[in-house]
C-alpha cells in the first residue's frame, strides 16, 4: 500500500511563489508516475502537472511556464514548484500515484492534499 503525504501548502501573495512537496511510503516510488491536481471550491478536479517514470513532463495549459514538476527518487518525493502565483491557483493540491509509470490516467493512490491560497 502506498501512502502519499503533501506538504507546503500556505498563503501568498500573487505574484508570489509557493513549494510543494509529496512524500511517498511503501511501493516502489521510482517505478510510478505521479501527478498533481488541484481541485477549487465548486469547481471540477483537474490535472496540473504530471512526471513519469522516464521523467518526461507534463503539464496543463493554464501553469505552463510557471509550475515545475520534477521527483527525487532517492527521497521518494515530487515535488511541485509554483512561481507567479495568481488568485485562481488557489484550489487543494493533491498528488496522485500512477504504477503504469506511463501518465494513464491510472491512479490508484491519492494524498489528502494541501490547501493553497494566492490573495490578490
Amino acid at each position: 500500500q502506498v501512502q502519499l503525504v503533501e506538504s507546503g501548502g500556505g498563503l501568498v501573495q500573487a505574484g508570489g511563489f509557493l513549494r510543494l512537496s509529496c512524500a511517498a511510503s511503501g511501493g516502489i516510488f521510482s517505478a510510478y508516475a505521479m501527478s498533481w491536481f488541484r481541485q477549487a471550491p465548486g469547481k471540477e478536479r483537474e490535472f496540473v502537472a504530471g512526471v513519469r517514470e522516464s521523467l518526461v513532463t507534463s503539464y496543463a495549459a493554464s501553469v505552463r511556464g510557471r509550475f515545475t514538476i520534477s521527483r527525487d527518487n532517492a527521497k521518494n518525493t515530487v515535488y511541485l514548484e509554483m512561481n507567479r502565483l495568481k488568485p485562481e491557483d488557489s484550489a487543494v493540491y493533491s498528488c496522485a500515484a500512477d504504477p503504469t509509470g506511463r501518465l494513464t490516467g491510472r491512479y490508484d493512490y491519492w494524498g489528502q492534499g494541501t490547501q493553497v491560497t494566492v490573495s490578490s
